[in-house]
């Protein structure tokens, strides 16, 4: 069976055929077309001490004919590898064969990124002029080259708690580096957090009215990234199964979802009129659209398997 490489996924994984792929998936979420519980975690404890060393998730989905399933981990203190790592392995619904596995780290970055993308687009304001981006990491240029997909913005301000890694985004992509995360908020009309926190970084006393915030840095029970004043909005998430179970925001604030981001999409509910945060968790339906994009590019064809059940 072929496996491809995080390069070889690079060169067919194009943000062009991602953002509609992951659209698409997004709807059939919402709608009940595709099949996808919400992620099994185990906590792998350092031998030692008992503490945690990573964590250990499997994610599967089923989509029409095709269904797969991301093996991903998580290790926060990684240094000299990546702190996330995947492989997803794509199979056939209607045999259960094994069709093609590869590389998901990449997909990881990009297809969390997609939706942001998506959310920018449906909530953010038409005439957004300015980006905050808290985090200087993978995800933050992951989520800057996708939302400038979907925005023209004039201004990019970047906050790290590495002043110099900050600096060094900014130098990287001609944008602002700031010393605090409210110098980077206030007056921003889209704000991506992506920092790896366990306490809120955003707070609600520095959003605008209408500012749209993508909250992506803090995906388990036990971390916030959003005070209680910023979770007062419209909340819209991917899977409210997922974001009641897994969202440290949401058990901690209280806040009511007031939808699912494929619902938005679909027409099936009206985009909100009030503030809105994107709380985004990361949906097996994400990677199930990124691999299947990945591994028609690699057939150099459409494939046969059908998505419209």
């Amino acid at each position: 069976m072929e496996y491809l490489d995080e390069e070889k996924v690079r060169s067919l994984l194009s943000w062009e055929a991602l953002i509609p792929a992951v659209e698409s998936a997004l709807i059939r979420l919402s709608s009940g077309k595709m099949q996808q519980p919400v992620r099994s975690v185990l906590r792998v404890p350092e031998h030692r001490t008992g503490e945690t060393r990573g964590i250990f998730a499997l994610m599967p989905a089923v989509d029409g004919d095709l269904m797969g399933v991301k093996l991903v981990t998580f290790y926060e203190k990684n240094t000299n590898q990546p702190t996330h790592q995947a492989v997803i392995q794509l199979l056939s619904a209607k045999t259960g064969e094994p069709l093609i596995a590869m590389d998901g780290r990449l997909i990881t970055e990009m297809r969390t990124a997609a939706v942001s993308a998506l959310a920018t687009r449906l909530f953010a304001r038409k005439d957004a002029q300015v980006l905050a981006i808290l985090g200087s990491g993978v995800q933050a240029r992951s989520h800057l080259r996708a939302l400038r997909i979907v925005r023209n913005f004039r201004e990019v301000r970047v906050w790290s708690r590495t002043l110099d890694h900050a600096r060094r985004f900014a130098s990287e992509f001609s944008v602002t580096s700031v010393e605090t995360p409210e110098k980077a908020v206030r007056g921003a009309d889209v704000v991506v957090s992506v920092a790896a926190t366990r306490e809120p970084i955003v707070l609600g006393k520095w959003l605008d009215e209408h500012t749209l915030v993508c909250a992506v840095g803090a995906v388990t029970p036990d971390r916030r990234e959003l005070d209680d004043a910023a979770m007062k909005a419209a909340i819209v998430v991917e899977s409210r199964e997922a974001a009641l179970r897994e969202s440290g925001d949401l058990i901690g604030s209280g806040a009511p979802i007031y939808g699912e981001i494929g619902e938005v999409l679909g027409g099936e509910r009206a985009a909100p009129t009030s503030r809105v945060v994107f709380k985004s968790l990361g949906v097996a339906a994400a990677d199930l659209a990124a691999a299947a994009v990945v591994w028609r590019a690699s057939q150099g064809r459409a494939n046969h398997y059908n998505q419209s059940n």
